[in-house]
């Protein structure tokens, strides 16, 4: 199986070089159909991955979650802690100790297979919806040497090889902001795409001083030895490292009040950056908390849950009030984002085994719905030429009722209704928050979930509003336009899968669940 991770990873960067490499006006007349292909081969392989995984020999590769705290950090229960499946391990850099090390398990598969979903999405939604600036070969381009990073950031396991890879994401997500954002504002869009880049290279930066104050109190970067011998103690380097790395990972998720880059550069981007950042990009954060922070220094982890619970109860709350003020449906989506990120890093800081299990499901259904949320506004915009709610005009049932249907079944499943997939991350983060890991402050958790609690309540209000204020009202009062299609078949195929998924997770949850074993 380590051959297939290793295809999937080299697939999307070669064959990107190749379609650069061609003539431009073959590779622009051929780049969506060739992204499909790439990227379904891609999905391809993720799938043979996941089937290897689930037919692996009992025990191998499965995720142990428990209470954070040395004993626990002895015996190997450990929320995150890598169990190799489909391991790769090269000597690279010997005078640096750093190894070319690259394994999945039940945490880095379910990411691997979405964002490998997702791309191949972006790139059959492109067979419609070209640029209207063209460069249609440089934007398929991008996002496959974007798959190439991503996957590799959820299959690296050894520290240097996690920030490089984490890196590789940044500079093709600017371009895509960049060149091919919003065409009403080209100013809006660089500073967008100028905000996203700075943010995220300083989060970086300051996460690459933790890895290093890591590698001095270990001697290695290897994530596996890591799992097996972390840094213990909850004072000094291993805190300093602790709040470093939580930091850097905060600034990519991203939690309140690191989240400053994300309404415009979701407001800015193109359909296709969109469903990227918020479905793959914003979870390469939230998998660094689960996979480096709690494993590695869990002494330190502990020292800092309450706080970085405490950040992530205002992003619910905060992300709500600002869904409440927006009047663009982007902007909307985007914040809504933020609120639901904040139920993911409550979640990883509750250390419990409910707690955590909800974050890494939540990461899950938030790809799913929030990129179908965005396919949808970008459908919108398509359609109206903006995405400002009173230039849209409410009634849009009359006008383009197939989006408007599944506009509001991505705004239920985004607020949490029971049966879709929105619903069992969230509930599993308040039910950690009720009962987190021993060693913290239970009473502060509690008040914590009531708060969390409320956040709820104000994500189907402005949900609801939305519905409200959009699809709904007196269609005679907002003369039709006359589009020459509700729902294309390329937008049909290419969403059908999301809402499959969002209803088949919301049914059954075990089918994720059932791999993080709850000890």
């Amino acid at each position: 199986m380590n051959g297939v991770l290793l295809s999937i990873l080299a697939l999307p960067l070669l064959a990107a070089l190749a379609l650069w490499a061609l003539p431009s006006s073959t590779g622009d007349r051929i780049a969506a159909l060739y992204g499909s292909v790439i990227s379904g081969l891609v999905l391809a392989g993720s799938v043979v991955l996941w089937v290897g995984y689930l037919r692996r020999p009992r025990g191998a590769g499965t995720l142990e979650a428990g209470v954070i705290d040395s004993d626990s950090a002895d015996r190997g229960e450990v929320p995150g802690r890598l169990q190799s499946w489909a391991e790769t391990d090269l000597t690279w850099i010997p005078a640096l100790d750093v190894r070319f090390h690259l394994a999945v398990d039940a945490i880095s598969l379910p990411l691997i297979l979405l964002s490998a979903l997702l791309v191949f999405l972006c790139c059959l939604y492109s067979l419609r919806i070209t640029p209207r600036i063209g460069r249609t070969r440089s934007l398929i381009a991008l996002l496959l040497v974007i798959e190439t990073g991503v996957i590799g950031t959820f299959a690296a396991a050894d520290l240097v090889l996690f920030f490089l890879f984490f890196e590789v994401v940044l500079i093709p997500m600017w371009l895509i902001i960049d060149v091919w954002g919003d065409h009403h504002d080209r100013a809006g869009r660089r500073r967008a795409a100028t905000t996203f880049v700075l943010m995220t290279v300083l989060g970086s930066a300051v996460m690459l001083v933790g890895f290093l104050l890591v590698y001095r109190q270990a001697g290695t970067f290897d994530l596996e030895l890591l799992g097996q011998d972390p840094v213990t103690g909850g004072h000094g380097a291993a805190l300093a490292a602790a709040i470093l790395i939580a930091l850097g990972l905060a600034v990519k998720m991203p939690l309140w009040p690191l989240h400053i880059w994300l309404p415009d550069a979701h407001a800015k981007a193109p359909t296709v950056g969109s469903v990227l950042l918020a479905g793959v990009l914003l979870k390469l954060g939230s998998y660094g908390l689960v996979r480096i922070l709690l494993p590695v220094l869990p002494d330190a982890t502990v020292t800092i849950a309450p706080y970085l619970a405490g950040f992530s109860t205002v992003a619910i709350v905060a992300g709500s009030l600002a869904c409440l003020a927006q009047t663009d449906v982007k902007r909307l989506i985007a914040y809504s984002s933020v609120g639901h990120m904040g139920f993911i890093g409550l979640g990883i800081a509750t250390l419990s085994p409910e707690g955590v299990a909800g974050a890494l499901f939540a990461n899950i259904a938030h790809g799913l719905i929030t990129g179908l949320l965005f396919f949808l506004a970008g459908a919108i915009k398509d359609r109206h030429d903006t995405s400002e709610l009173r230039a849209i005009g409410r009634a849009l049932y009359a006008r383009l009722p197939r989006i408007s249907v599944l506009l509001t079944f991505a705004c239920l499943a985004s607020l949490g209704l029971p049966g879709l997939a929105g619903f069992w991350g969230e509930m599993l983060a308040l039910m950690g928050a009720f009962r987190p890991a021993d060693g913290l402050p239970r009473t502060t958790y509690l008040v914590l979930m009531v708060i969390a609690g409320l956040g709820t309540v104000l994500t189907a209000a402005y949900f609801l509003r939305l519905v409200r204020n959009l699809c709904q009202g007196d269609p005679a009062e907002y003369p039709a336009t006359a589009f020459a299609v509700d729902l294309s078949r390329i937008e049909l195929v290419a969403w059908a899968p999301l809402v499959v998924l969002t209803v088949v997770l919301g049914l059954c949850p075990w089918l994720l669940l059932d791999h993080w074993t709850l000890l």
